[in-house]
């Protein structure tokens, strides 16, 4: 029996040495914000991991104004975001096809961003969105 035991009993440490080693090596990813503000004042905090865009989080969070009808395909206009000042030129460049789009905008600024371009990264935690009050 005692060897059964042993047996047992080294087997239980190299199955928590594996299991002890795993929990060491998974990556932690951190989660960051943005800031999504309504014509109102009123603000929604959302969580993202970076390579999202911003429409996605937007629409993962039931960001009221955030419609994304086109799906992302830069066709539509309906995830239209001004970005803060301090944060746009984190945002990347506007393409043909974006400027396009915005410029058919209403409400455009010069801020302005289309949510579905513009892909995050982990230098935008704590971003700062202003929704416009309609979307085209």
């Amino acid at each position: 029996m005692s060897l059964l035991c042993q047996e047992m009993s080294s087997l239980a440490h190299r199955v928590t040495d594996k299991l002890s080693l795993k929990q060491h090596m998974v990556k932690r990813v951190a989660v960051s914000k943005i800031i999504f503000i309504e014509r109102d004042n009123t603000r929604h905090v959302a969580e993202f991991e970076a390579g999202t865009t911003l429409m996605q989080i937007a629409l993962d969070n039931a960001v009221p104004g955030i419609d994304g009808d086109c799906g992302g395909e830069c066709a539509c206009g309906t995830c239209h975001m001004v970005i803060a000042d301090e944060w746009f030129g984190k945002t990347g460049a506007v393409n043909d096809a974006e400027e396009q789009m915005l410029s058919m905008t209403p409400e455009r600024a010069r801020t302005s961003r289309l949510g579905c371009q513009v892909k995050t990264s982990e230098d935008m935690d704590g971003l700062i969105i202003k929704l416009p009050e309609f979307q085209m």
